[in-house]
């Protein structure tokens, strides 16, 4: 069992990222950055990063700032967008697995928004390959049929009457996504709410940035995913255009399960089955 190594760093945009690094004890082999999606703690990952660990790889995790281990102080009081996550949290995070990782090959697994923000970090030439896990759009008229009544309160009564009433978003009192800056709050509605997601929320500078992109990229994603439909996941995709991709749309039955789901991914029972059947190949 991997002892795993908690850390603070500074985001170099005023905040501490907290981080957890997990150790083989071994020469490793190539380093893992995973990135989380909308609302996960960290903590989520931490059974797949010491899988990978013990199978020698140099793996970080961490917490977006105002999430998890890197909320200090009261949401309302924090200002910050998903692009300030990308372009400060995440390319932090990078950079010291970059640099603990010389010479080695780097890889950024990307869970939902972890997979969506990758054009927007600094240093993104420097990774190997990314893999991206049940990402895709969150246009909502795209979503799943089970969820888009859930977001169109989320989008149009929830999130619009309780944000500047709050000064941020109470979504965990809701069971909504959990607690949010409201400047994150407000970005990814106006991303939801556009046909293009960010690409047509933002303007030519996303497009550009999106299409910048060269690392190779695999997709994995899941037939019963209650949140990306496959069209949410062909749509987000086909803004890496420059980049060469490789699609792994994986119904539960492939492998033997009932459900996967939008989270299941990371749950230890997929050990076998997904990530060293599917995800382990992926990493050389």
């Amino acid at each position: 069992m991997i002892s795993p190594t908690e850390t603070r760093i500074d985001n170099g945009n005023g905040h501490s990222v907290s981080a957890t690094w997990y150790r083989p004890d071994r020469e490793f082999l190539a380093a893992v950055l995973i990135v989380p999606a909308m609302g996960v703690p960290q903590r989520y990952y931490a059974a797949f990063a010491n899988w990978l660990a013990e199978r020698g790889y140099l793996v970080a995790t961490f917490d977006y700032v105002g999430m998890g281990q890197s909320r200090n102080g009261h949401l309302r009081d924090l200002d910050v967008d998903i692009l300030d996550w990308a372009r400060h949290d995440c390319s932090t995070m990078l950079d010291a697995l970059a640099h603990a990782a010389t010479g080695k090959p780097l890889y950024w697994i990307g869970h939902s928004l972890g997979g969506q923000i990758l054009p927007f970090v600094d240093g993104g030439h420097r990774i190997s390959k990314a893999l991206t896990i049940a990402t895709g759009s969150g246009y909502w008229r795209e979503n799943t049929e089970q969820l888009r009544r859930r977001v169109w309160l989320l989008w149009f009564l929830a999130a619009p009457l309780l944000t500047p009433l709050t000064g941020y978003f109470p979504g965990k009192r809701l069971g909504m996504v959990g607690d949010l800056p409201k400047g994150v709050i407000r970005q990814w509605r106006r991303w939801c709410l556009d046909p293009e997601y960010a690409v047509g929320a933002e303007g030519p500078e996303i497009r550009q940035a999106f299409s910048a992109v060269r690392t190779p990229i695999t997709a994995i994603s899941f037939t019963d995913d209650e949140m990306m439909s496959g069209r949410n996941t062909e749509s987000l995709h086909s803004f890496y255009n420059q980049a060469e991709q490789l699609h792994k749309r994986i119904a539960p039955r492939d492998v033997g399960a009932k459900a996967i789901g939008h989270f299941g991914f990371f749950k230890p029972q997929f050990e076998r089955s997904l990530w060293q059947d599917i995800l382990l190949p992926e990493l050389g």
